[in-house]
């Protein structure tokens, strides 16, 4: 396998991980901090995927630090692989929630106008903006894994 930029156990794979970790919390502690964030299953589903993407980019940065502590590049095609399966079901599943949660904020606040609330709409949008980012962040590595497999 080749060495890519982003390859688990650089810096940029570091980066990546640390990325996805940290917008997944945020969109989390956006989301908690607001009072009626389980009455709508979009918020919900949005909090239990950022769950499973924070534990997942976490013991993945811990492993890419692992990797750069001992000067290793992580290239076993069956790491590898588990990495891409991991990546893309985290992906997908990060995509769907906050496309609902972003969905449900414009037709509940925007559409219908039921945004009284002010300081909490805006943290629904802003757990939302995170959730995205966070997104951003895992294509982009399920991305470099499918293409170090591919490679490989």
């Amino acid at each position: 396998m080749k060495d890519f930029c982003g390859t688990p156990g650089t810096v940029l794979g570091l980066v990546l991980r640390m990325s996805q970790f940290v917008f997944a919390a945020g969109s989390i502690a956006s989301m908690a901090t607001t009072i009626s964030f389980f009455n709508l299953t979009a918020f919900c589903y949005l909090i239990a995927s950022m769950g499973l993407q924070i534990i997942w980019s976490f013991v993945l940065a811990l492993m890419d630090l692992y990797a750069l502590v001992r000067k290793k590049v992580l290239l076993n095609p069956v790491l590898i692989s588990l990495f891409v399966v991991g990546d893309w079901l985290t992906a997908t599943l990060s995509l769907a929630a906050a496309s609902a949660s972003a969905g449900i904020t414009v037709l509940y606040f925007h559409d219908l106008g039921h945004c009284h609330f002010g300081e909490e709409c805006q943290k629904y949008q802003i757990s939302v903006a995170l959730a995205f980012l966070s997104w951003i962040s895992t294509s982009i590595s399920s991305l470099i894994m499918l293409w170090l497999l591919a490679a490989g």
